[in-house]
């Protein structure tokens, strides 16, 4: 069977289970989106619904299915089953084939590439992107809204300081699958990252020839591009893992498209890298809960004094694991966690940052922004770093990720 013919097959199973669905609109209840404009009718229109009209080889007539953020709730909540989330993101890259893609799109969606050109002159990046006449232009050019939260280049990387630096040996060997985000933009979380990790007892590699997932051109329906990001990233961690080294990440969204959304929206379930790769991909805060159930973990931790919300991005609970972040930081004496109940905070990866949907991502988050503003913390705290930048941006509370409260626990900061 040729890739291409397993890629049809397993679209075909992708599509088969629309046959469960029950139209229960549980999925319409739960969505962030429809919920908040009338431009997207909801999951059970275009996905299961619209999916039975639909020919395969066909383009997709239907542009609404262009609101979808992808965000993938209606599939988690689902009682029947239906893979309704990568249904609607398979109907998009066939309706994209139609529209073509535009700039703004090819740019947003290769956050190494940026990372690459941003990096060496930080200074000048970092100011064109706070400045607000050029961020107009940008907007009128491009199409990424002005308003948009967008991090700043940290103007080093995360793998140079790597690399300089050898791991102490011990006796439990991890491998930190660091992403885009903590290597252009947040070093400081990926150093912590590699601290924390050896302050509980393990030695840590970091692969080198790490880049971009595929995530972002996959949500932004570019799969050809998303394959070979994909393939070029599973060749880089896949030496690791046949080691039987674990592979642990602090992108709760890169571990999901590395461990999961590739092998079924990619239909890259027969790649040989990919599946090594799969099989020991953990999202760190997974792989210490797993650590402390089997009574592994040091957890004499510090108190810490400080009131903390939490949010579980959409992502992160695509991993079907729970919420491990809210165990892990239950063990730190002091401090005070308050669950954020609100579904998304509305950026899904790049979808917020576009000016036709930067208002709905907005309306989508309006309710956990309240929440967080309503519980005055020192801190908020959310797995996902495209989140994080989304949620500080609308809040004005500093949000971190989990991994930087651990690292505070243990006296490492």
């Amino acid at each position: 069977m040729t890739a291409h013919d397993h890629h049809d097959v397993l679209g075909t199973l992708m599509r088969d289970s629309l046959d469960h669905c029950v139209k229960c609109t549980i999925c319409e209840t739960f969505c962030p989106v429809s919920n908040v404009t009338p431009l997207f009718p909801g999951p059970k229109y275009v996905g299961p619904q619209a999916e039975r009209f639909r020919v395969p080889a066909d383009e997709s007539p239907d542009d609404s299915l262009d609101y979808c953020s992808g965000c993938g709730i209606c599939t988690q909540v689902c009682p029947q089953g239906v893979h309704i989330a990568e249904i609607n993101t398979q109907a998009r890259a066939k309706l994209r084939e139609r529209t073509g893609f535009k700039l703004r799109d090819r740019i947003i969606a290769r956050p190494d590439l940026t990372g690459r050109l941003g990096t060496p002159a930080a200074g000048l990046a970092n100011r064109t992107l706070r400045s607000r006449p050029l961020r107009l232009v940008a907007e009128r050019v491009l199409g990424i809204d002005h308003r948009a939260a967008v991090p700043s280049f940290a103007g080093r990387t995360f793998q140079a300081w790597a690399k300089g630096r050898t791991s102490p040996p011990a006796q439990r060997r991890v491998a930190y699958f660091h992403g885009c985000g903590a290597n252009w933009y947040e070093p400081d979380s990926g150093q912590r990252t590699v601290e924390l990790l050896e302050w509980l007892g393990c030695q840590v590699d970091v692969p080198r020839g790490q880049s971009c997932c595929g995530l972002p051109l996959q949500s932004n329906g570019m799969f050809g591009a998303a394959r070979k990001y994909v393939r070029r990233m599973a060749r880089a961690l896949a030496p690791a893992a046949r080691q039987g080294i674990d592979l642990v990440g602090t992108s709760t969204s890169c571990t999901l498209m590395l461990k999961r959304e590739a092998r079924e929206i990619l239909g890259m379930d027969e790649d040989p890298d990919l599946r090594v790769v799969s099989d020991n991909m953990y999202d760190i805060c997974e792989y210490l809960v797993m650590l402390h159930e089997r009574g592994e973990l040091r957890t004499d931790f510090r108190p810490l004094p400080l009131t903390v919300t939490y949010h579980a991005p959409c992502q992160q609970q695509g991993h079907g694991v729970g919420k491990p972040a809210l165990d892990l930081m239950a063990l730190v004496p002091g401090l005070r966690v308050i669950e954020n109940d609100a579904t998304c905070c509305g950026i899904a990866g790049t979808y917020g940052l576009k000016r036709e949907k930067f208002d709905i991502a907005m309306d989508v988050g309006k309710g956990l922004f309240a929440q967080i503003g309503d519980a005055r913390p020192d801190l908020a705290v959310c797995d996902s770093e495209t989140c994080r930048w989304h949620i500080e941006q609308a809040t004005g509370v500093k949000t971190v990720h989990p991994v930087e409260v651990l690292h505070r626990a243990a006296g490492l900061s």
